[in-house]
């Protein structure tokens, strides 16, 4: 029974997470995947529907020779479980597209092909509003998955009004940013608030995302939500970064470069513990990362690449006990996994990961995680610290179900930056 059991245990832990993680490299060979608005490297996939907006999905093989990538959609509820919609339903068009714009890269001395293509395309266009996960698989194999993406199409049907407050608790007033907004329901033929959905997220984090909060307050076709500990965020501090857009020139944050294999290793200096620093107010990118290079003329193609060696030496060099540290920021996926999980080194007495990154400027900082219980959230307050100061992005997204509904539409969205709104 046991050998029949743990690997059926296995598989179920593996499949729910990967269910949990929509953001999900599959294939070794995949890196520097990133899918914005068009132009735009720093911001989210959210498209209008039936507009001319445009997504720029690029991606590396590292491989020297080109394959045949297709990808498809699959839409998804507010918790980016699948929605049982068929396929016809949801997608006007082809429902697998094959992409055809690559190039093999030149200049760099890391072979790779780099692949790109707008989205939506003519063939293929979301034709219903909600999550979507985007699909990209080899020689028209969904089996033969590379990696999946998250993706948003809004209808905009509601008014969100939102703002950041400070929290009436003395004890979280310096340490947290308190989230509060309101929702215009009047377009929609609302019955019961049961109907609505809100996701409340940080910096494009969703690994701390808050969800399914009920609103505190309903008068007539206006939702409050403006409970004093429903949307409560840890305010953390500004990301830290490391400029990597050439390897020849050692930026401020680049310890040393050993270039005697390739691809190079960059060592980036040591990060300690900012908890117990004072604030420093300084312009950061909130987790972002940018794709460029200042030693060619497109970083798509051009670009090279390094294994880069972060490392986080805490407190005595000594590993804090029943604790994980995680890595996070676009980096990583903006997720606790795998992916982001740091290793404790005796020798060096810190965390440290490497990483095979592309010349780019890297924004990310450090959260730890309790190992005994993974449902915790993950916490900031021992590696970066909590001030009430710092400039942070929050989105609110909110969904509607119908009565006869089989999904979750997206029906509204707020962007609020903790010092200003835009």
């Amino acid at each position: 029974m046991k050998s029949i059991f743990i690997p059926f245990l296995s598989l179920f832990l593996v499949t729910a997470q990967a269910q949990r993680l929509p953001d999900r490299i599959y294939s070794p060979t995949i890196n520097a995947v990133k899918l914005f608005q068009q132009n735009n490297q720093f911001s989210q996939p959210i498209i209008q529907l039936n507009s001319g907006d445009q997504l720029e999905l690029h991606f590396d093989d590292l491989v020297p020779y080109p394959k045949n990538y297709f990808y498809t959609y699959e839409l998804c509820n507010a918790d980016w479980t699948p929605a049982n919609v068929s396929v016809f339903d949801y997608l006007k068009g082809f429902n697998q597209m094959r992409i055809s714009q690559y190039r093999v890269a030149s200049i760099a001395a890391m072979k790779y092909v780099h692949y790109q293509v707008q989205l939506p395309e003519r063939n293929a266009v979301p034709i219903l509003s909600g999550n979507y996960l985007l699909k990209v698989f080899r020689d028209g194999d969904t089996s033969k998955l590379a990696f999946t993406k998250r993706l948003m199409v809004i209808e905009k049907q509601v008014n969100i009004g939102a703002q950041i407050q400070v929290p009436y608790d003395n004890q979280l007033a310096r340490t947290h940013q308190k989230l509060q907004f309101s929702v215009e329901v009047k377009a929609l033929n609302l019955l019961s608030p049961q109907q609505i959905k809100v996701v409340a997220i940080q910096n494009n984090r969703w690994d701390d995302a808050i969800i399914n909060k009920q609103p505190v307050f309903i008068k007539e076709n206006l939702l409050e939500y403006n409970g004093e500990i429903d949307y409560l965020f840890q305010a953390g501090k500004e990301f830290r970064w490391a400029d990597l857009q050439s390897f020849r020139f050692e930026s401020d944050r680049i310890a040393k470069v050993d270039r005697t294999e390739e691809p190079n290793t960059v060592y980036l200096k040591p990060d300690v513990a900012r908890n117990n620093f004072a604030y420093i107010n300084f312009a950061d990118r909130n987790g972002y990362t940018e794709i460029n290079s200042s030693e060619s003329v497109n970083p798509w193609w051009q670009g090279d690449y390094a294994w880069v060696h972060f490392s986080f030496v805490p407190p005595g060099k000594q590993a804090i006990p029943g604790k994980s540290i995680h890595l996070i920021g676009e980096v990583t996926g903006n997720q606790i996994s795998d992916s982001s999980l740091m290793q404790f080194s005796t020798l060096e007495g810190a965390y440290i990961k490497n990483l095979l990154l592309k010349q780019g400027y890297y924004s990310y900082a450090y959260v730890t995680k309790d190992k005994k219980d993974p449902n915790e959230p993950s916490d900031v307050s021992l590696t970066e610290g909590n001030y009430w100061e710092t400039e942070n992005e929050y989105t609110v997204l909110v969904y509607y179900r119908s009565l006869s509904g089989r999904h979750d539409e997206l029906v509204g969205i707020a962007t609020i930056n903790s010092r200003f709104r835009r």
